[in-house]
């Protein structure tokens, strides 16, 4: 038995529409015996939406088998005193109030600040930030994607919010709680499929996240070239 590790955007699928041959693959390993589960950095919709999501592209699986940032970045809080400042979409204040995160509004009562993907990000948002960075507060990212793939190009995603806040601090955040965090695999291979490093795969289209964690831990990496890679996000293999 081995586990396999797929990333979503630019991997599974890109927006609504199922990249080819990606559905056949995922359901023939499964139905082999191996274990499946799926790996996210975005952190605008629910671990729910994602499984609604490829249940409709004919990939069965259930919450448990969806790990996105909003979760991992809620266990590294998990048992660790003080409030949040959240700065992000509805999904990911939902998530971490799901895992009884405490959440603040107020910079001064903030031990940590989190910083997910924003559409509506601002100068108010970062200020707050700054304010509560000012007052000791740690700053810890959901993941460091500088773009998301659609059908149309590369968006800017949460890496433009972290260059932001370190743009005013002049520091390097914190703590990432995404790809390619050792926390975020570790959590997987350990508590979700349950097998050592070397008998599973990573399979993405980003070598600074994807690749990157996989390599840094011990398990096998597979880099399609599709998504973000085909794109020139991630430049050639030889960069």
């Amino acid at each position: 038995m081995k586990g396999y590790i797929f990333d979503l955007d630019g991997t599974v699928y890109l927006d609504d529409e199922p990249i080819d041959g990606a559905a056949k693959t995922i359901n023939e390993l499964k139905a082999q015996g191996h274990k499946v589960v799926f790996l996210t950095n975005k952190s605008i919709a629910r671990r729910s939406d994602y499984v609604e999501k490829l249940n409709k592209m004919g990939i069965e699986c259930t919450i448990e088998d969806v790990i996105n940032s909003n979760f991992i970045t809620a266990k590294f809080l998990q048992g660790k005193p003080g409030k949040a400042l959240v700065i992000g979409e509805k999904p990911l204040f939902e998530e971490l109030t799901e895992e009884g995160i405490q959440i603040t509004n107020n910079p001064r009562e903030a031990y940590y600040v989190v910083i997910g993907w924003d559409h509506e990000f601002n100068y108010e948002k970062l200020s707050q930030a700054y304010e509560a960075y000012q007052n000791g507060a740690k700053i810890i990212a959901t993941n460091p994607d500088r773009t998301c793939p659609t059908k149309e190009g590369e968006i800017p995603d949460c890496e433009a919010m972290i260059g932001a806040i370190e743009g005013a601090t002049g520091k390097t955040i914190d703590y990432i709680a995404g790809k390619p965090s050792r926390l975020m695999m570790q959590y997987v291979t350990e508590e979700v499929l349950k097998l050592p490093p070397n008998q599973c795969y990573m399979i993405g289209d980003r070598l600074e996240t994807d690749i990157l964690m996989g390599n840094e831990n011990g398990v096998n990496s597979v880099l399609v070239l599709t998504g973000d890679y085909e794109e020139g996000g991630c430049g050639s293999v030889g960069d």
